[in-house]
């Protein structure tokens, strides 16, 4: 068997991620009317069915913790699944829901993340520090540093792993949760057929209830916001736009300025340095 090369993997990992920041550019002149409606906890709705669900307990970033609501009206979407995956003798693991602008903005600064986009993008560089603005694209794509193109900060997004029921390990999909290199995308031709095999029959009962895939990561579904209507062929304004919701109220409300950079070149800049420097004390 061939072994890809190294030159092969490099080039899909560019491929992607320019592909990846084109379709940002798509998200960001898609009309968004937004449509107000409020959000609904997961957690209670699946119980209330009687669903198995699993949720994650780690943290997003420092001591913020995951909120595993979302818009009401998706939240049903989101319970079919997981009824679906019991039937089939699996467990719906939601791994993120809703992110508030300061819950995104600290995510993409996480060491651990951030320090993962810079390598793959030194490695894409052939080992030389690459540009900030390259630094932004990856960020951008991979970890939403645009509000609008975030769609967690819309709640009309999750992150999902999948288990067993019967022995509870997980539904191997090549590489676990936030996994960042080119096994990343869908359907990244460097996993194994099984993995392939198990996200795409994932993928199948989340759209089965119009929650779509985000081609550039095998993790994340959303819909009613401008990449779900853009994936699915509608032209009428996305419903669901990034939002400050008060959990006390349930009243969302749009935020001012959408297009702005959650973390601008300097932000960025600053982070590469202190990314290199944790490099250099391990």
């Amino acid at each position: 068997m061939n072994t890809p090369t190294e030159a092969a993997r490099r080039a899909y990992w560019t491929e992607q991620m320019e592909l990846g920041f084109q379709l940002v550019r798509r998200i960001m002149e898609f009309p968004v009317r937004e449509c107000g409606e409020g959000f609904a906890s997961i957690p209670d709705a699946a119980k209330t069915a009687g669903v198995e669900m699993l949720f994650s307990d780690t943290k997003i970033a420092g001591g913020l913790d995951r909120v595993y609501f979302m818009r009401e009206s998706l939240v049903k979407d989101v319970v079919a699944v997981g009824r679906a995956m019991n039937e089939r003798g699996w467990i719906l693991k939601i791994e993120d829901g809703f992110r508030s602008l300061q819950m995104q903005g600290e995510l993409v600064r996480k060491p651990d993340l951030f320090d993962s986009i810079l390598q793959k993008c030194i490695w894409e560089f052939g080992g030389e520090i690459p540009p900030v603005e390259t630094v932004f694209r990856r960020a951008t794509v991979l970890v939403a540093n645009i509000p609008k193109v975030g769609t967690h900060m819309s709640g009309s997004a999750i992150d999902i792993s999948v288990f067993r029921r019967d022995d509870g390990t997980e539904v191997w999909r090549g590489n676990p949760y936030l996994h960042m290199s080119e096994r990343t995308p869908m359907r990244s031709p460097f996993i194994e057929p099984e993995a392939l095999e198990n996200r795409l029959a994932i993928t199948a009962m989340l759209e089965a209830q119009g929650l779509m895939h985000y081609e550039f990561e095998f993790w994340h579904y959303n819909s009613g916001d401008a990449l779900g209507h853009i994936y699915t062929g509608r032209s009428e304004p996305g419903r669901f736009g990034p939002v400050d919701w008060d959990p006390q109220t349930n009243r969302v409300t749009a935020i001012p300025n959408p297009l702005d950079p959650l973390n601008p070149l300097p932000a960025l800049q600053r982070e590469i340095a202190a990314a290199m420097e944790r490099a250099r004390s391990q």
